[in-house]
């Protein structure tokens, strides 16, 4: 990844010039005076994969989770004037605006996540006349490993940071997620902000959007790989489909709960399900099963990563995906290929895709040894469906932090 603390100076001509030895300028505070000296903050932020319960209740979600070591780095320091830079030297791109005029514009692109962070911190009180900023980051992107929430929260832990703002990892997960709802009209997954802050190396999270309690299971792969296989397929139409199952859930809890307020998918179980064959609509009972199912694979997998059991985490994964194919509808031929092939593999435990479906990435995990043959049985990927798929090993990473 690139020195983005030195490309950050020498972008905004800070530092440059001072004599070596002289000592940096000190931190500030909720005020940027006229004669602070222009500190700069650099923070980091881990991608991440949700290993099961992506697709879970839209409103309590419960997820098995990790960080990986790929990242997106955030650089900050304030100005004297009231303008708002944004540099991303990976795609040698400048964005700017001014505190006047900080609101969502599609032509952003990529420096509106960095607003949901300002947002945040100017909501609470702290003022500054104006911000540079430089962001550069190794997620892949667009196949479900939240890159976009990664720039969200290196952007806020740096602004924290610089700001000398106190504020605790779920407090600072549960307000960004609120800042980000009000700014995209759209509700974020907090689990993501939560995997984020909290990971740490070699751990699995279990992630509770109910109570946003997260339960910390050390790893049992400390001797495996994880790949991610990029299926490389374009995904259009993803958030209209995406929407219908939605709406399906929400259907059948408000036929399975009688009406009742406050009522979960949670709430039942997959025997509820099937005695509703009657009631609810096919599509909808298909769709509402793979949930109640999925609930029980985080809460059953947990307990087999506690107990070093791959074998039976490897079914329960595998299952997962058979779920998204079937019942929830959301994988497609190039994914359940890959994964297909993941499981013929020997020494692979587990398989599943990531992220909002339609296309996106899977992820295998495996014994080293496994790794050469697993990617061999990928040669005729692109034969059959015409796409140049992308594979990436990656670790389990630690979360959010400031690093400069």
């Amino acid at each position: 990844m690139l020195d983005i603390g030195t490309i950050h100076r020498r972008e905004y001509e800070l530092d440059v010039n001072r004599p070596e030895g002289l000592p940096k300028g000190k931190r500030i505070g909720k005020d940027v005076g006229a004669d602070e000296t222009l500190e700069v903050v650099v923070a980091q932020a881990p991608g991440r994969i949700h290993f099961l319960g992506e697709h879970g209740d839209p409103d309590a979600g419960l997820y098995l989770s990790a960080a990986i070591d790929r990242s997106i780095k955030v650089a900050v320091s304030p100005r004297r004037d009231s303008s708002i830079r944004f540099y991303a030297p990976d795609l040698g791109e400048r964005k700017r605006t001014t505190l006047a005029s900080l609101k969502y514009k599609r032509e952003d692109r990529w420096a509106n996540y960095i607003k949901v962070a300002m947002h945040l911190f100017i909501e609470l009180g702290f003022q500054v006349r104006g911000l540079n900023f430089t962001v550069t980051g190794n997620i892949p992107q667009n196949v479900g490993l939240a890159s976009s929430s990664a720039m969200e929260l290196a952007s806020a832990v740096a602004l924290r940071g610089l700001l000398k703002a106190k504020m605790g990892e779920t407090e600072l997960a549960r307000k960004l997620a609120a800042v980000h709802l009000l700014y995209f009209e759209k509700a974020p997954c907090i689990a993501d902000y939560l995997v984020g802050l909290l990971a740490r190396n070699e751990q699995f999270l279990m992630i509770d959007e109910a109570n946003l309690s997260v339960t910390k299971i050390k790893s049992p792969f400390s001797r495996c790989k994880f790949i991610i296989t990029d299926t490389r397929v374009p995904r259009i139409g993803v958030e209209t489909e995406l929407m219908t199952r939605r709406e399906d859930l929400g259907s059948a809890v408000e036929i399975l709960s009688q009406g009742r307020k406050g009522a979960s998918i949670r709430d039942f179980v997959a025997m509820d399900i099937m005695d509703s064959m009657g009631d609810l609509p096919e599509k909808t009972r298909r769709r509402s099963l793979h949930v109640v199912q999925e609930v029980q694979r985080v809460s059953d997998a947990a307990e087999l990563l506690r107990r070093a059991d791959l074998t039976g985490f490897s079914k329960l994964v595998f299952h997962s995906h058979e779920g998204l194919r079937d019942l929830y509808e959301i994988s497609c031929p190039e994914t359940d290929w890959l994964v297909k092939r993941a499981q013929e593999t020997p020494g692979v435990f587990g398989s599943r895709m990531v992220g909002h479906g339609f296309g996106g990435c899977t992820y295998a995990i495996m014994k080293n040894e496994a790794v050469d043959e697993y990617r061999q049985r990928l040669d005729d990927y692109e034969r059959i469906f015409g796409f140049n798929l992308v594979t990436h090993e990656v670790k389990l990473a630690t979360g959010s932090r400031v690093v400069v």
